[in-house]
């Protein structure tokens, strides 16, 4: 049975250290993955996540130590949100205001409360408190005691002069419902995906396009459960939106093509399989520096040039 919504959002950030320690330390994430960018082995590409790196949990970044700011525009991801207990918005709160974590007052959301925050380079995220989700299981290698731990994707927010060509994409491609509407913000929701099951459209006419840099999100990744399902997507991609993606990319733990969706934004269709436990045991995730078959032979030429992450 094929699942919808969110595989994974991948961002660009500065310094890796400073990356690793705000995810890793201040939000409990845990890095699930560490291998390199692989269309530029010279920097790192980080995965975070739950314990097992789940779908609908997976935060990537390519740190650049130089990179230069982004600026928020038109045709790109405003805001990735995640999800934890509704009870722990009071931790949460507490513990940016603790650490120095720049974030805005808890604020409702299509009914639901909502803390913003940003990250040392800027990049807009939120939590999202919800009832019911309490038992659910939480990564609790890192600091955050379970009952207040992150469980996954809540939502992305796309900023769009248009909703409408993106709405269409969003169901007819990948099962998404319109749901609700709440000022110029609409919602899509995918029915059977805990994590990641949302996307909120914000319409913004006239402001500027966005900048990729430090602190932007680079692109959306939705679910195929695998191939055939990934091959049919790409297929009525074409026939029905006149829209064509790359060739299939093998990323080592999932298989990948990737278009342009009308709002400009990027969007992949990563395959479920075969996951991150394809080469390391499950209790070392993470640990160790893997690279893709292509760059193994250069090794100590890749280890060189990265910086120390301990």
């Amino acid at each position: 049975m094929q699942i919808n919504g969110i595989h994974h959002v991948t961002a660009i950030s500065g310094p890796a250290r400073r990356n690793l320690d705000f995810y890793g330390r201040v939000l409990g994430l845990r890095l699930v993955k560490k291998t390199v960018n692989f269309d530029d082995p010279s920097s790192y590409h980080l995965y975070y996540g739950d314990e097992g790196g789940s779908p609908g949990t997976i935060l990537t970044f390519f740190p650049w130590e130089h990179a230069a700011p982004g600026r928020l525009g038109v045709g790109e991801t405003q805001e990735t949100a995640f999800r934890v207990p509704e009870g722990a918005i009071g931790y949460w709160t507490h513990r940016f205001v603790e650490l120095g974590v720049a974030h805005e007052a808890p604020q409702k959301r299509f009914g639901d409360t909502v803390l913003p925050f940003r990250d040392p380079d800027g990049m807009r995220l939120a939590l999202i408190g919800l009832p019911g989700i309490a038992a659910e299981p939480a990564w609790t290698g890192g600091a955050i005691p379970a009952e207040h731990a992150i469980r996954g994707f809540h939502s992305v927010s796309l900023l769009l002069e248009d909703a409408a060509p993106t709405g269409a994409i969003l169901s007819d491609i990948f099962g998404f419902a319109e749901i609700a509407r709440e000022g110029s913000v609409t919602r899509f929701r995918t029915e059977g995906a805990a994590c990641g099951g949302i996307v909120d459209l914000r319409t913004a006419g006239g402001f500027l396009p966005a900048r990729q840099g430090a602190g932007s999100v680079h692109h959306i990744a939705f679910r195929a459960a695998g191939d055939a399902e990934q091959e049919a997507m790409v297929r009525r991609l074409k026939e029905n939106h006149g829209i064509r993606a790359t060739e299939q990319r093998d990323r080592n733990y999932f298989r990948s093509v990737y278009f342009r969706e009308p709002g400009r934004v990027l969007f992949e269709i990563a395959t479920d399989a075969p996951g991150f436990g394809i080469d390391e045991a499950s209790e070392s995730l993470g640990q160790a520096l893997k690279l893709p078959p292509q760059y193994e032979a250069q090794r100590s030429r890749i280890e060189a040039v990265l910086p120390e992450l301990a």
